[in-house]
Protein backbone atom coordinates (compact mmCIF):
# COMPACT_ATOMS: atom_id res chain seq x y z
CA UNK A 1 0.00 0.00 0.00
CA UNK A 2 1.71 3.23 -1.18
CA UNK A 3 0.80 6.54 0.08
CA UNK A 4 -0.78 8.66 -2.64
CA UNK A 5 2.04 11.44 -2.03
CA UNK A 6 4.52 9.08 -2.94
CA UNK A 7 2.47 7.20 -6.06
CA UNK A 8 4.34 8.59 -9.14
CA UNK A 9 8.28 8.15 -7.38
CA UNK A 10 6.97 4.39 -6.81
CA UNK A 11 5.99 4.14 -10.49
CA UNK A 12 8.66 5.82 -11.97
CA UNK A 13 11.68 3.87 -9.86
CA UNK A 14 9.76 0.71 -11.47
CA UNK A 15 9.81 2.29 -15.12
CA UNK A 16 13.64 3.65 -14.49
CA UNK A 17 14.40 -0.36 -13.94
CA UNK A 18 12.50 -1.74 -16.34
CA UNK A 19 14.62 -3.94 -18.60
CA UNK A 20 16.51 -5.04 -15.91
CA UNK A 21 14.14 -7.73 -15.03
CA UNK A 22 13.91 -9.38 -18.17
CA UNK A 23 17.93 -10.22 -18.45
CA UNK A 24 17.45 -12.80 -15.67
CA UNK A 25 17.09 -16.30 -17.02
CA UNK A 26 13.94 -17.72 -16.12
CA UNK A 27 12.31 -14.08 -16.24
CA UNK A 28 8.75 -14.57 -18.45
CA UNK A 29 6.81 -11.20 -17.12
CA UNK A 30 6.42 -8.33 -15.22
CA UNK A 31 2.82 -6.50 -14.03
CA UNK A 32 2.95 -2.95 -11.98
CA UNK A 33 -0.74 -2.91 -11.43
CA UNK A 34 -1.90 0.31 -10.24
CA UNK A 35 -5.03 0.03 -7.48
CA UNK A 36 -8.07 1.10 -8.54
CA UNK A 37 -9.47 2.19 -5.33
CA UNK A 38 -8.45 3.32 -2.43
CA UNK A 39 -8.35 0.46 -0.78
CA UNK A 40 -6.59 -1.50 -2.70
CA UNK A 41 -2.19 -2.37 -2.38
CA UNK A 42 0.04 -1.75 -6.01
CA UNK A 43 0.64 -5.05 -6.84
CA UNK A 44 3.67 -6.14 -8.86
CA UNK A 45 3.44 -8.97 -10.33
CA UNK A 46 6.11 -11.24 -11.94
CA UNK A 47 5.99 -14.72 -13.51
CA UNK A 48 9.00 -17.25 -13.55
CA UNK A 49 9.62 -20.16 -15.66
CA UNK A 50 10.01 -22.23 -12.36
CA UNK A 51 10.55 -21.72 -8.59
CA UNK A 52 14.35 -22.28 -9.13
CA UNK A 53 14.60 -19.35 -11.48
CA UNK A 54 12.67 -17.17 -9.01
CA UNK A 55 15.18 -18.12 -5.92
CA UNK A 56 18.03 -17.30 -8.70
CA UNK A 57 16.78 -14.14 -8.87
CA UNK A 58 15.78 -13.24 -5.20
CA UNK A 59 19.95 -14.42 -5.01
CA UNK A 60 21.66 -12.20 -7.87
CA UNK A 61 23.52 -9.05 -7.57
CA UNK A 62 20.88 -7.57 -9.73
CA UNK A 63 17.66 -8.09 -6.81
CA UNK A 64 20.18 -6.20 -4.31
CA UNK A 65 20.32 -3.29 -5.96
CA UNK A 66 17.31 -2.92 -6.87
CA UNK A 67 16.21 -3.24 -3.38
CA UNK A 68 19.07 -1.21 -2.05
CA UNK A 69 17.24 1.98 -1.72
CA UNK A 70 14.34 1.38 -0.99
CA UNK A 71 11.68 4.53 -0.23
CA UNK A 72 11.05 5.59 3.26
CA UNK A 73 8.83 4.71 5.66
CA UNK A 74 6.20 7.57 4.78
CA UNK A 75 5.65 6.09 1.39
CA UNK A 76 3.34 3.45 2.60
CA UNK A 77 0.64 2.89 4.44
CA UNK A 78 0.79 -0.67 5.58
CA UNK A 79 3.00 -3.10 5.19
CA UNK A 80 4.14 -4.47 2.02
CA UNK A 81 4.26 -8.59 1.77
CA UNK A 82 5.37 -11.37 -0.56
CA UNK A 83 3.06 -14.05 -2.01
CA UNK A 84 4.24 -16.82 -4.51
CA UNK A 85 1.28 -18.89 -5.52
CA UNK A 86 1.31 -21.55 -8.58
CA UNK A 87 -1.02 -21.63 -11.30
CA UNK A 88 -3.71 -24.16 -11.43
CA UNK A 89 -5.77 -22.89 -13.83
CA UNK A 90 -4.74 -20.97 -17.30
CA UNK A 91 -7.26 -18.95 -19.92
CA UNK A 92 -6.14 -17.05 -22.61
CA UNK A 93 -8.33 -15.83 -25.54
CA UNK A 94 -7.42 -17.49 -28.95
Amino acid sequence: PVAPAWQEEFEARFRARAGQIDKQPGFVSMHVMRPADDDSPYVVLTTWRDKEAFEAWVGSPDFRQAHSNPLPPEAYTGEGRLERHEIVVSARAE
